[in-house]
């Protein structure tokens, strides 16, 4: 490009001042850049970190801006202590229980693989664990129990039956 040709810098970088040229309509829009960097630069929202004040990214959804940030702005804060009430746990604690008390088969059909016994609830409220709402039975029998009176092909049967 020859000198003749070569435009004088007419404005500054809105970041980092470097004299550049830009057209009149673009200084009037506003903010003028260098370069993509200084844009980019530009558009970048940040916010301070909650304990130290030290500026993050705000769109990450952090609060802090390191892992020492963290630690100090949980200090307080009382976990539930031990192990909440675990209902995995509490459904193994029923199966042992109704192994040792009614033995180790189905209660429906005497099938005596009593690893895969499942614990039944009579009136189908998983909250209401007494010994006497409670069957253990095989998963065949549990299958009869709940998905038989909801089958398709019952209804479909009973219909061309009628």
């Amino acid at each position: 490009m020859s000198e003749s040709y070569k435009r004088n810098p007419n404005t500054n970088c809105s970041v980092c001042k470097k004299l550049i040229y830009r057209r009149p309509s673009q200084i009037k829009s506003g903010k003028v850049f260098c370069s993509l960097i200084c844009r980019g630069i530009s558009d970048r929202k940040e916010i301070p970190c909650s304990v130290c004040g030290k500026l993050i990214l705000s769109g990450l959804n952090k609060k802090t801006c390191n892992r020492a940030c963290a630690n100090i702005q949980r200090t307080g804060i009382k976990y539930h202590l031990g192990s909440p009430r675990d209902k995995v746990k509490s459904q193994q604690a029923l199966k042992i229980r109704l192994l040792k008390e009614r033995g180790k088969k189905c209660e429906r059909c005497d099938y005596d693989k009593y690893e895969i016994l499942q614990v039944h609830h009579v009136n189908k409220n998983r909250n209401h664990n007494n010994l006497e709402n409670l069957l253990l039975i095989c998963p065949n029998c549990h299958y009869e129990e709940h998905l038989l009176e909801k089958s398709w092909l019952r209804k479909k049967i009973e219909k061309n039956v009628k």
